[in-house]
This record gives C-alpha cells, sequence and structure tokens, in this order.
C-alpha cells in the first residue's frame, strides 16, 4: 500500500483553514482518502476588505504568521504537496496580490486567488460527485463569509452556477448591495424551472447547525428545522449562543445570516430539505491535487 500526503489551505473571509489529507493507494482498488488534521485560524479578512477595500497591516501579517505555521505542520507531517486558494475576500482586496507576493517571498507558500466558478468546480470533484443522485436535481449552497456559491447539479453534473456577493460577514458589516438577494431569488427561479429540488449546504454554519440538530448522520435537514432554528438563534445573543450551542466567538456572530442566506434559497426554491455531506473547498483542493499528481505519472 502506497500514502501520499497532501496539504489544502483555504483562505477564506472568515476563517484560513488547513487540512492534511492521507490517500492511501492500493492496486485494484479505489485510493482512500482520510482526514488526517484540519486547523482552522480565526483571521476575518472579509471584515477588512468589505469596509475598507484593503486587508489590514495587522491582518496581512496574522496570514503570513498563519501559513509559515502551515508550512511547519505540513513538514512535520511530510506532506508531499500542497495547494493554498484564497476566495472572496483577497479577490476583492486592493492589496490581495501584494500579499500573496510578500507571502511568497516572507514564508516560501504559494497562494493562487481563485473566482466562483473555480470554487464550485473543485467543491464538485469531491466525492459530491457520488452523493448526487442522476435522476435528481440538487441546488449545491456554499456560503461563506464574503460570497455564496450556488450550483445548480443535473444528472450528477453541473448545469449551472453563480456566486453572489452575500456572506455572513459580508451581512454583519451591513456591505450588502439592496439588489443581491433579488438578483439571486430571480437566478434560482430562472435556472430550477419547475424541477423539484434538493439543497445540499456547505459550509462551517450549516455543519454546526447539523451537528446540534441531533439527526442521523446522513438525513437531511428539514426546511421548517432550519427556519425554527434560524429564528431561535435570532432571539439570542452571540454570548448565549456560545453558552447554549458550544459556538466560538466569530461562529456566533455571523451563524444567523448564514441561516438568513440558507432560509431564502430553501423559500425561493421551493426545497424542503436540505442535505449536509460536510464537504468543502479544502476536500475539493485535495482532490484536485491528487488528480494532477496522478495524471503525471
Amino acid at each position: 500500500m502506497k500514502i501520499k500526503k497532501l496539504g489544502a489551505i483555504d483562505i477564506g473571509s472568515n476563517a484560513i483553514r488547513l487540512l492534511i489529507n492521507f490517500v492511501y493507494e492500493e492496486e485494484g482498488k479505489a485510493p482512500i482518502f482520510n482526514k488526517t488534521s484540519i486547523v482552522r485560524m480565526p483571521i476575518r479578512l472579509g471584515h477588512d476588505v468589505f469596509t475598507d477595500g484593503t486587508i489590514s497591516e495587522n491582518n496581512a501579517n496574522r496570514i503570513c504568521d498563519a501559513m509559515q505555521a502551515y508550512a511547519l505542520m505540513m513538514k512535520v507531517y511530510e506532506v508531499e504537496d500542497y495547494r493554498a486558494y484564497a476566495t472572496s475576500a483577497m479577490r476583492e482586496a486592493k492589496n490581495g496580490l501584494e500579499i500573496v507576493q510578500n507571502v511568497k517571498k516572507h514564508c516560501d507558500v504559494d497562494i493562487e486567488i481563485i473566482n466562483g466558478q473555480t470554487e464550485a468546480e473543485l467543491i464538485f470533484s469531491t466525492e459530491l460527485s457520488s452523493f448526487v443522485k442522476d435522476n435528481k436535481t440538487y441546488l449545491y449552497v456554499d456560503v461563506g463569509g464574503g460570497s455564496t456559491e450556488l450550483t445548480l447539479l443535473k444528472d450528477n453534473k453541473i448545469f449551472a452556477s453563480q456566486s453572489f456577493e452575500v456572506g455572513t460577514v459580508r451581512l454583519l458589516d451591513n456591505m450588502v448591495d439592496s439588489s443581491t438577494f433579488p438578483e439571486m431569488q430571480k437566478w434560482i427561479i430562472e435556472n430550477i424551472g419547475n424541477d423539484e429540488i434538493e439543497l445540499i449546504g456547505s459550509g462551517g454554519n450549516i455543519n454546526h447547525v447539523y451537528k446540534y440538530s441531533g439527526v442521523k448522520v446522513g438525513t437531511p435537514l428539514g426546511a421548517t428545522y432550519v427556519k425554527k432554528h434560524h429564528k431561535i438563534l435570532q432571539t439570542m445573543t452571540a454570548e448565549q449562543r456560545m453558552q447554549n450551542f458550544n459556538m466560538k466567538p466569530d461562529r456566533a456572530d455571523v451563524v444567523v445570516y448564514a441561516l438568513e442566506i440558507y432560509t431564502n434559497v430553501l423559500k425561493w426554491s421551493k426545497a424542503t430539505k436540505i442535505h449536509v455531506p460536510k464537504i468543502g473547498l479544502s476536500d475539493g483542493i485535495i482532490r484536485a491535487l491528487y488528480h494532477d499528481l496522478t495524471q503525471k505519472k
């Protein structure tokens, strides 16, 4: 048996994550992907960018510190290759490219800034493609700190995808344009048509809600439950959410905004349930990296 040790860094608007994945290879069998270590740094780049247009010097330094820490972790785990992708906040930051260059110079970590379309394609390259059924239509909803990626899946293929500049940090900072939700609603209605839809949710907020729902793993959440839980959380302060639902501070102040997006999408799509397979961008990065490495053979 051979083992490939791979790393994925996801630089988002609300946090920076590292996933170290061991891929077990055995001749004649499909590779087994094992999540060996997951680390999350609560560096909220979105607050800087969505309010000021740039990433502050303090957070720029924290990015470099995080990259150095992640590089050391990957060294200890003997990771043979990695990819680091930055999304919404870095895309919009006026000094985004400058920070990428500084991280390369001082930390020797290569960061690539990707668009929403690439995000959707990476996520679909995960085991999500094996999760969806050929005879059903799904709307994949990835709610991040700076943007929400919608991907319509038909016959196990991407039928349409669109990135919208509405995310949890952007809503928290009241920096969402008034036209964004109507545009999202229009896109959903036009692309879904009369299809019966099931939602697939992605992101730390919906994962947390799913964990505390008590449903059996693999069972979707009902739309009614999501709406009810949203209303309950709205009545609480961030501190109460931390105490009652064991949330971290940077989750407690944005979870209601994530559920606002999900409840709207549920309403507009007329979906009655949402699957939460706990698949995200970092998983897609690992799959794409593994594919590229094996194609080089």
